[in-house]
């Protein structure tokens, strides 16, 4: 039996904003390995969830470079894990960038649909829009950086909605 429990969005950008610019020693920092957006991404949200998903080859945990979920650190696998898991972990939906509030998670693309940069927010105005987003992400390592300061052709947008976790009664 799987429990609902709230995403604790203030734990996760808090976590955002201690480790936007360092690296957390339990991760490794995968900047020389094709990027480490999506796993400074998966530790917030992590932060603010509490629950990892131990579910082989679909699953997103991390417990070692070396024994990782794919949709830990990979863009595509992360949005994809996030917007179909039924199981334990965190879950979300697509969602348009006004509805974006603080925790939840931007991804950009180009004009061929390929999507291959994570970023998470830390802000939003009342009415969200490139402008008003402020994301924080590692690589090019930033906190409250407006979404409208990158060059992209297409951003799609991840509302994190709760967590599930295993319970009993």
């Amino acid at each position: 039996m799987l429990l609902e429990k709230p995403y604790d969005r203030g734990a996760a950008v808090d976590y955002a904003a201690r480790w936007a610019f360092d690296r957390n020693p339990r991760y490794l920092d995968f900047r020389g390995l094709g990027g480490d957006c999506t796993n400074v991404v998966s530790q917030c949200v992590f932060a603010g969830s509490g629950q990892m998903n131990y579910t082989a080859d679909t699953g997103w945990f991390y417990i070692s470079a070396d024994n990782r979920a794919a949709a830990w650190t990979g863009v595509p696998y992360f949005y994809k894990f996030m917007t179909s898991n039924a199981g334990p972990g965190p879950y979300g939906r697509p969602a348009d960038l006004s509805e974006l509030r603080p925790g939840d998670v931007v991804q950009l693309g180009d004009a061929e649909g390929r999507f291959y940069h994570s970023l998470f927010v830390v802000g939003a105005g009342n009415v969200p829009s490139p402008d008003n987003i402020r994301v924080a992400t590692h690589t090019a390592d930033s906190f409250d950086r407006p979404l409208g300061s990158y060059l992209y052709e297409q951003a799609r947008g991840l509302h994190i909605e709760g967590v599930r976790r295993a319970g009993g009664r």
